[in-house]
């Protein structure tokens, strides 16, 4: 089975962008809940849909809040009531928005479906926090005794160890110690040297007679 890559190249992410499926486009119309819905369906976020209230939260328009009127799936936009603008011919026309740019303060629970599906992904967050909690294993008397023997033994090892000497202090170390043996070969009598009798030539060749005799 072949694993799918993630796309990094720029043209390739737009063009899935803008080819995406409705399917598809639908999830990236998520935004996120206000605190007060996120803690009553257990959601971050969730697809806008008309009929849903909702606040601008970036851009010039930001704190403006009103009903979503109309949703564009192929241009990525939102429409909300009361949000518009004049043009220069003086006809007013709604100002898009960006799905991003918006958090939902009310949902619209008229359609079953909707509901349902909130339901399920509370319960499924329900059931995801049960499993990431493991259960507490009961302390046994063995594990209980092995802690009071580690709490006997640690007095004994309140003591600071020594630190090794590193860099500069190795070498003042040594210095220290070669001072010390220099002070005490001072300290020991030195051994008489023996003085060398250097032969005369004349000596020299007596000797070697004697030696050519025998």
């Amino acid at each position: 089975m072949q694993i799918a890559k993630p796309v990094t190249n720029p043209a390739k992410q737009r063009k899935a962008l803008f080819q995406a499926p409705n399917h598809r486009r639908h999830k990236l119309f998520a935004a996120k809940l206000s605190p007060n819905l996120r803690s009553t369906h257990g959601i971050r976020a969730f697809p806008v849909r008309t009929g849903d209230t909702v606040r601008i939260m970036r851009g010039d328009h930001e704190g403006f809040e009103g009903k979503v009127s109309r949703i564009d799936l192929m241009k990525y936009r939102v429409y909300v009531e009361g949000l518009t603008r004049e043009k220069v011919d003086g006809t007013t026309i709604f100002v898009p928005v960006h799905p991003s740019k918006v958090m939902i303060t009310n949902l619209n629970l008229d359609d079953k479906w909707r509901a349902e599906i909130l339901k399920e992904k509370k319960a499924q967050k329900k059931v995801e926090k049960v499993e990431q909690k493991p259960a507490k294993k009961p302390r046994t008397k063995a594990a209980e005794t092995k802690e009071e023997k580690i709490e006997k033994k640690m007095p004994a090892r309140e003591k600071p160890r020594e630190k090794r000497a590193t860099g500069k202090k190795k070498a003042t170390a040594r210095k220290t110690t070669a001072k010390k043996k220099e002070e005490l070969a001072e300290e020991l009598p030195k051994p008489e040297k023996k003085q060398k009798v250097r032969k005369t030539s004349a000596k020299r060749k007596a000797t070697d007679k004697t030696e050519g005799e025998t």
